[in-house]
């Protein structure tokens, strides 16, 4: 099952997703569920997915492309949506769009349509912003009350992030629980081969990160992911740079983190 997290907190947004797929218990794969769509010093956006391969990659190509607007005839992506709102809104609409052209057929092949997302960014001097998109298109978005959102297999999740974050707390914190919250959702023997896509948006400069080769056989997935979050690179391999810093628009850090 595929585990997403987003958390927002007033230093900036962390975005993980993991990247197995798989079409039953003997037929796994790796693909990447976590995009990201920028313009530097104009807007940086993170959509994370989850369900049926084929509808979210779908999805993700329609919004890429562009739906034209029957109204204005304008091409919408979201690279050129005006706000976020409107941007999360185009995914629903996306997200109908698929079910229009392909709801009948899966239906009649027993294929539920199961896809959902988490999109987070920030566009201008608007500020960072985090929703979770549903099947049926609609959405909701995080607030203060809860800092976070996750979809897929969150139910190991929630204590730690109930715990560890908070609004006030740093970006960096952030990253450290979702990383630990990944790894404990990683105690499957079919995660040993999964990795996880990192993406830190912050409001103030980038963060410096390190980089490491190192790993330990001697852990586990769940117990190296504490030890992540008690120092990056221990038990992982790490790579990733900041990206070239903006004062108009939110500075990203990236890493793709294996095991």
């Amino acid at each position: 099952m595929t585990y997403c997290c987003g958390v927002l907190v007033r230093d900036g947004l962390v975005m993980i997703a993991d990247t197995r797929t798989n079409a039953g218990l003997d037929n796994v794969s790796t693909f990447r569920k976590l995009h990201v769509f920028q313009h530097p010093g104009e807007r940086i956006m993170a959509l994370a997915s989850s369900g049926n391969l084929s509808i979210s990659q779908s999805v993700v190509s329609m919004l890429t492309e562009g739906m034209e607007n029957p109204e204005t005839g304008e091409l919408e992506t979201l690279k050129n949506a005006p706000t976020m709102f409107q941007a999360a809104q185009r995914i629903g609409h996306a997200i109908r769009r698929v079910h229009d052209i392909e709801g009948h057929a899966l239906e009649a092949s027993d294929v539920k349509f199961d896809v959902s997302f988490l999109f987070g960014g920030q566009i201008g001097d608007e500020k960072l912003r985090l929703f979770m998109i549903y099947a049926a298109g609609n959405f909701i978005e995080c607030t203060i009350d809860t800092p976070y959102l996750q979809i897929g297999e969150h139910k190991y999740g929630k204590p730690v992030l109930d715990a560890e974050t908070t609004p006030r707390c740093s970006a960096s914190a952030a990253a450290r629980a979702a990383l630990a919250v990944a790894g404990t959702a990683a105690t499957s023997p079919i995660w040993r081969s999964r990795s996880i896509t990192w993406r830190t948006t912050r409001t103030k400069s980038p963060a410096v990160m390190s980089s490491s080769s190192s790993t330990s056989p001697r852990s586990s997935p769940a117990a190296q992911a504490w030890a992540m979050a008690r120092k990056v690179g221990s038990g992982w391999r790490v790579s990733g740079s900041p990206a070239a810093s903006s004062s108009a628009c939110s500075s990203l850090v990236s890493a793709s983190i294996r095991w």
